[in-house]
């Protein structure tokens, strides 16, 4: 049986999405993140060298990182439903979302995150100014002008059909769910990304998706 070890408030909350709509059984190892730094607890590390979450195993064989994981649960045990055909315009596309959302989009967010906590952090009154103009420099000259350009990228995206491969969800789709939910956090997507906002309430009202988060129990993403 599939072993999914689950952090809380993490990317794995995807990867029991996944298995709920592919029928797959599993069980859930739970790991709560430390306290003080927010960060995976060590007994991870004797799951994976890089002690991060999501992994899984599934008998002698461990896979870590969300692409991966997804790439091999659809390889081994999709019947057609959620991977496009090969040779198809939908593949290359199915392709395209399973790797942006890791590679692209997620960076920019985590950059946003640190950004923020940087701007809030306890520190000296003579060094506020400075650390707060590094940020806004970084903010205006980098950060939010490439966070706006991937929101429109993606939000035009979704102009032709209601998925990112078209007329049918595909597991790239759940790829991308934790980066728009992540972008939802940030922003009201209704008010100015509503392809996007529709996306996320089409997610949500899936059977599989809320199977998943009654399984692995509600999480909240970093804002």
């Amino acid at each position: 049986m599939i072993t999914v070890h689950h952090l809380e408030n993490s990317r794995s909350q995807r990867i029991l999405w996944l298995l709920e709509e592919l029928g797959v059984e599993y069980r859930i190892v739970r790991y709560p993140r430390d306290k003080s730094t927010g960060l995976a607890p060590p007994e991870l590390l004797a799951v994976h060298p890089l002690g991060k979450a999501p992994v899984i195993t599934d008998g002698d064989v461990t896979v870590a990182e969300s692409g991966a994981i997804i790439e091999y649960l659809a390889d081994r045990y999709d019947d057609g439903r959620l991977r496009p055909a090969e040779g198809t315009p939908e593949r290359l596309a199915y392709t395209y979302w399973l790797h942006y959302a890791e590679g692209t989009f997620m960076p920019l967010m985590i950059l946003s995150l640190i950004m923020r906590r940087i701007a809030s952090a306890p520190m000296p009154f003579f060094v506020k100014p400075v650390a707060r103009g590094i940020v806004a420099k970084v903010r205006s000259g980098y950060l939010d002008p490439n966070l706006e350009r991937n929101l429109a990228f993606m939000e035009s995206s979704l102009a032709g059909s209601d998925w990112f491969c078209g007329d049918r969800m595909t597991a790239a789709d759940i790829q991308m769910s934790f980066a728009v939910e992540a972008a939802a956090v940030r922003a009201d997507l209704r008010d100015n990304r509503p392809r996007l906002a529709d996306f996320l309430e089409r997610i949500h009202a899936r059977p599989a998706y809320r199977a998943a988060l009654e399984k692995g129990g509600p999480y909240q993403l970093l804002g």
